[in-house]
């Protein structure tokens, strides 16, 4: 079904009534030309306590410039995020699962308090993209998510190293195997620069499988965090989000059963993440589709290992970029 591009915002920026609101808008430099086109919403989960979404503050201005160049006018807007590898062990982990429902409600929320036309949101690391997923099948504006990006591996005696490596060098450390300095190093080479944790943890399944759902641009999840294909497909994302709302493409008219039962088939044919049940079912939920957790099962018994990550396997994630990226149909 084709849309009118000003859809749902006509009703917060078109007409005599809403002057007021205009005033505001002109008031940080929005201008009459701006508010006449379609408003995109940008939901950003950047935050300065974890290197996942480091880099989003950086690449959402690449989508502002795909939906202006597409006709759109975005306006961005932030969420919070909680990094499970911070807070593991300590009180703050209850926060991690509590902040995805956060983001969900906070996303749907400003989509629907701004009446925004399409929305595109960033993420990173793994309650980010649920929560985001989540709000968008409320919302069912056309939209597009764009992940942050894998971590490139650390590297220590010739060898690739994830934050996986740290968990291990602690315990080892605890039974007396390595000395004080060998987890020192390995903690200060573990992590290089921004993005989410190197192995098929819930970060990278999660980015994986929003591709099969539709809501991710294919290929898009593969690219680090530094590389600098990452720009270009967050320009791709902006300008999409605009394409798709002329379309009339929603996000639950993608995110069908068969979707779901591909997203499923790529988690597990990756050794990825259990938490992809957690999360899958939630967001099957917000989509309406009918989903359960002996769905899982089944899927994964005839769905073999295609891709040998870690933190089970032998390789990195930025490995699977290298490889041409995960094709799988369930």
């Amino acid at each position: 079904m084709v849309l009118d591009p000003k859809w749902r915002s006509a009703a917060i920026t078109n007409g005599r009534d809403r002057a007021a609101a205009r005033a505001m808008f002109k008031a940080i430099g929005f201008t009459d030309d701006d508010l006449a086109k379609p408003l995109v919403g940008i939901a950003s989960t950047w935050i300065e306590t974890m290197p996942c979404g480091y880099n989003l503050r950086a690449l959402v201005e690449h989508v502002k410039r795909g939906v202006r160049d597409a006709g759109g006018t975005p306006m961005e807007f932030n969420t919070i995020a909680i990094s499970d590898g911070i807070t593991m062990g300590t009180e703050g982990m209850k926060a991690s699962l509590v902040s995805r429902e956060v983001i969900a409600d906070s996303i749907e929320l400003v989509g629907r308090g701004y009446l925004f036309d399409a929305m595109v949101g960033l993420f990173a690391c793994d309650k980010t993209g649920p929560g985001t997923a989540m709000a968008f099948m409320r919302l069912d504006v056309p939209s597009v998510m764009l992940y942050g990006g894998t971590i490139r591996p650390g590297r220590l005696n010739g060898k690739d190293l994830t934050v996986g490596d740290v968990f291990e060098a602690i315990g080892a450390h605890a039974a007396g195997r390595i000395s004080d300095a060998e987890l020192k190093a390995i903690e200060d080479n573990a992590c290089p620069g921004a993005g989410a944790c190197g192995g098929q943890f819930t970060a990278n399944t999660m980015a994986m499988v929003f591709e099969f759902l539709g809501l991710s641009p294919v290929g898009s999840a593969s690219p680090s965090a530094v590389d600098p294909r990452k720009d270009d497909e967050a320009y791709r994302a902006g300008a999409m989000a605009v394409d798709l709302l002329r379309r009339g493409v929603r996000p639950r008219a993608l995110a069908t059963r068969a979707a779901f039962e591909n997203a499923i088939a790529a988690a597990a044919g990756t050794g990825g993440s259990t938490n992809a049940v957690l999360h899958l079912l939630a967001i099957a939920r917000e989509a309406g589709v009918p989903l359960t957790i002996d769905d899982f099962d089944t899927i994964s018994r005839r769905t073999p290992i295609v891709a040998d990550l870690r933190p089970g396997g032998k390789y990195v994630a930025t490995d699977v970029d290298a490889a041409g990226g995960v094709q799988l149909i369930a």
